[in-house]
């Protein structure tokens, strides 16, 4: 069952997609302390907890739902115009729009975190509650909210990485266990990193967009999709890890940088 593991690219896969999730998650953990923000200290840390593990909860459900989702590779109606030629499956579609809303969301997010960095934060301030349901009820609504790019970014990194799509969903809820796991015992000091070195966040929503566009690609690619008589090929995930890998140094360097300025 868990052979997979004894893969190299799985160990990549897990440990770079550990450090999304962890990245696309401290946004969640602020939220999360903000709408606990008015309830008493004992029921702050309980409320906070309690909504860590509803996150996880939440995305390794998502992550069945639609795992089983893309497994549907029966074509669902043909393409066959003057230009563009193909077979559209559910699981494309799924892939496609996954990947469209991953370019929307992560865009979107670079644009508040430069332009309105308080949107998301006054919204659930807004709403901040003294009762520790009402406050659990809108943590898990926070979760929902920010479990799809999550979970997106899940499928993407790992989609491929083995013909047996159960061998994926394992490393998926291994990096979502791992990653809450880390939130939860050091939260505070991953949270400081984050806010310290805003470009980390940044660079994460960046590799979003790289994982998007990956994932609509990979939807034209299961297509068999032939557009202007040019076929559609897949994207080897080692580029996106050398991307994401060689951004990273980069940025490492820089704070080392700053540090010594």
């Amino acid at each position: 069952m868990f052979e997979i593991l004894l893969s190299p690219d799985a160990w990549i896969a897990l440990l770079t997609l550990t450090f999304l999730e962890i990245v696309l998650g401290i946004d969640n953990i602020i939220f999360i302390s903000i709408a606990a923000g008015k309830l008493a200290d004992g029921d702050r840390k309980k409320a906070t907890n309690i909504g860590l593990v509803l996150a996880m909860v939440l995305r390794i459900l998502l992550l069945l739902g639609i795992s089983l989702l893309t497994a549907l590779n029966e074509p669902l109606f043909h393409l066959d115009t003057k230009w563009v030629q193909g077979s559209i499956s559910g699981q494309a579609i799924i892939l496609f729009l996954g990947g469209l809303f991953l370019l929307y969301k992560s865009t979107k997010e670079i644009h508040e975190k430069i332009e309105d960095k308080s949107h998301d934060a006054n919204q659930v301030a807004s709403n901040q509650t003294k009762s520790l349901r009402a406050a659990i009820v809108q943590i898990t609504i926070i979760n929902i909210v920010f479990s799809f790019d999550s979970i997106l970014t899940a499928i993407g990194m790992t989609n491929g990485i083995s013909s047996n799509p159960n061998d994926a969903l394992i490393i998926m809820i291994i990096a979502v266990v791992i990653s809450v796991l880390i939130m939860m015992l050091f939260a505070k000091p991953v949270g400081d990193f984050v806010n310290k070195n805003p470009t980390i966040q940044i660079l994460g929503l960046s590799f979003l967009i790289l994982i998007g566009f990956m994932l609509t690609t990979e939807a034209a690619h299961l297509s068999h999709l032939v557009v202007f008589d040019q076929s559609i090929g897949s994207i080897p995930k080692g580029y996106l890890y050398f991307s994401i890998a060689f951004s990273l140094m980069v940025e490492f360097l820089n704070m080392n940088i700053r540090k010594k300025h």
